[in-house]
């Protein structure tokens, strides 16, 4: 009987110790909106290199990066870059906000 009651501790802490790391994990996955004051000069400078005319509407960090939204002939593009300005990505910021349900 003990040796039951142990297992079934075992399982449920160990499930539990799961849902906190991959809650954690998601929320390293968050994008924050933040100040253009928090962005560093290399990814600003970065940023409207990329604009090219458009004008950047938000700043957004996600983990260790940074994500300038850029609005330009209608659209949003989302540009995401590291910390020194090196572009990671591009997107359409409505495509992602349709699938994460969100609405700016």
């Amino acid at each position: 009987m003990k040796m039951k009651n142990l297992f079934t501790i075992t399982a449920i802490s160990a499930g539990l110790a799961f849902g906190v790391t991959t809650q954690a994990k998601e929320r390293e996955h968050e994008e924050q909106s933040i100040n253009s004051s928090d962005v560093p000069a290399a990814v600003q400078q970065a940023a409207q290199a990329e604009a090219k005319g458009g004008t950047i509407v938000r700043w957004e960090k996600e983990g260790a990066n940074f994500e300038a939204v850029i609005q330009k002939n209608g659209k949003e593009i989302g540009v995401e870059m590291d910390a020194n300005g090196k572009v990671l990505s591009k997107h359409d910021e409505a495509k992602e906000h349709k699938e994460k349900g969100s609405k700016y």
